[in-house]
């Protein structure tokens, strides 16, 4: 986020004097994390990953681990199949759904 975005963002606001008035900062502290919310959204969709339901950056970030270890666990799962290891294939995604 650059600092123009910033500063819009406390104007818009109604930023003017926050020792008088603290509701400003709060609502300006909000639009910061909704900001940063769609950032890292836009990124994890960038790379190929659905963002779910995550309402915060921690849940995003959480469906992204979750999605990253059933991206791998499936790689695994495919190798050993490649050599006919089912039964490693079949216990490697058995731990997917536990």
């Amino acid at each position: 986020m650059t600092q123009d975005e910033i500063i819009e963002m406390a104007i818009k606001c109604g930023w003017d004097n926050p020792a008088t008035n603290m509701m400003p900062l709060y609502e300006f502290a909000k639009l910061v994390v909704e900001k940063e919310r769609e950032v890292v959204a836009n990124w994890i969709m960038d790379k190929g990953f659905a963002t779910g339901h995550g309402d915060s950056v921690v849940d995003l970030l959480d469906q992204l681990q979750w999605q990253i270890e059933e991206k791998e666990r499936e790689a695994c799962a495919n190798i050993c199949e490649e050599k006919y290891y089912l039964a490693v294939a079949d216990a490697i995604r058995a731990r997917g759904q536990a």
